[in-house]
């Protein structure tokens, strides 16, 4: 008897060990977290107050509340859980081009950022034109190519040699469409996440009709146009009401995460959503394309995603559950592992 009671003292101590590693562990990840998300949101709070000189242009937004049930789920990042196993050996291209989606800037990618550099690969991010950190006045953006500069620039100055892989985020996915059919030979791989891949001859707002009505319709009838050069003009951008970006982009993101891109999200330029997309099969066609579809996913539907898939073939397409319109906030681990798994086929 007493020696049983020896032995259960021994295991509790041995458990009791084990518990306190995994609690260190855990505090760890949380406390990196924490240091990550407030350095992106002191980035932001600067982004904001750097943009304060564009109100003054923007017409008065007046809309609709979203009546969508909210939902808050834990970050995947603050729990225990390490990150996928995953090695380099073979990997020819390491680099990622990380291009954000309407509204959005570089600084929705910082979960993403940390995971990829802890796997020894190099992320990279850019602010579209009029975009997070990039002060231009989205009034004055019109088109696609306008739009996309900052992509294009820095594709255009990469080595000869080198290749990227390219990941688009929502109507980001126009812009690396755009840069697939400019620098084919420079891109490996190019990676949608629940985007917009449009077909040739496609506007980028034709893919979210189905939640904000036709083009024609939501030019004439919406209430979140901007009147960048006066009502008698016609509108130059849109923003949504805090509402209802929070139903419609982020009902499964973190609470703190959503308070970030509410100090971030700025106005979409209108010209670049509107304009139709040049693409032929001799360079964008020969490229290789991925799809990540998000499955709990309001401003784009499963449904229209899967479409997306169906008239455009991707290569290889995946799905992550559980995810609303911004997975790198509501799965960041996810959507890690399946970047990893991407870059890893041959």
């Amino acid at each position: 008897m007493g020696n049983k009671i020896i032995s259960m003292m021994k295991k509790d101590r041995k458990d009791g060990s084990k518990s306190m590693r995994m609690n260190r562990s855990q505090r760890k990840l949380l406390a990196e977290e924490e240091m990550l998300h407030r350095r992106a949101l002191s980035m932001a709070i600067r982004q904001t107050q750097l943009s304060q000189r564009f109100d003054g242009s923007m017409s008065k937004r007046v809309g609709s509340t979203s009546t969508r049930k909210q939902r808050t789920l834990s970050d995947p990042f603050s729990n225990a859980k390490q990150l996928p196993e995953f090695s380099l050996e073979g990997l020819t291209v390491k680099k990622f081009i990380l291009v954000h989606g309407e509204g959005f800037g570089a600084w929705c990618w910082y979960k993403i950022v940390a995971s990829l550099e802890e796997s020894g690969l190099s992320p990279i991010t850019v602010d579209l034109t009029g975009s997070g950190f990039n002060m231009t006045d989205t009034n004055t953006v019109s088109t696609l190519e306008e739009y996309s500069k900052p992509l294009i620039e820095y594709l255009e100055n990469l080595p000869e040699e080198e290749k990227v892989i390219l990941v688009g985020h929502s109507t980001g996915g126009a812009s690396i469409s755009y840069a697939l059919e400019r620098f084919p030979e420079k891109i490996s791989k190019a990676i949608f996440l629940c985007a917009t891949m449009v077909s040739d001859g496609q506007r980028p707002f034709d893919v979210f009709s189905e939640e904000l009505g036709s083009a024609e319709r939501f030019m004439k009838e919406s209430q979140f146009l901007i009147y960048g050069n006066g009502k008698d003009k016609p509108p130059t951008g849109f923003m949504f009401e805090k509402q209802h970006m929070k139903g419609l982009y982020f009902n499964q993101s973190p609470n703190k995460d959503i308070a970030l891109a509410m100090i971030s999200m700025r106005p979409v330029p209108l010209g670049p959503m509107m304009q139709k997309v040049s693409l032929t099969a001799e360079r964008y066609g020969k490229g290789r394309r991925f799809y990540v579809q998000t499955l709990d996913d309001l401003a784009l539907s499963p449904d229209v995603q899967e479409k997306l898939v169906r008239e455009n073939s991707p290569e290889g397409v995946f799905k992550i559950k559980g995810s609303d319109h911004s997975p790198f906030f509501s799965k960041p681990q996810s959507l890690h592992k399946i970047l990893l798994e991407i870059a890893q086929i041959p």
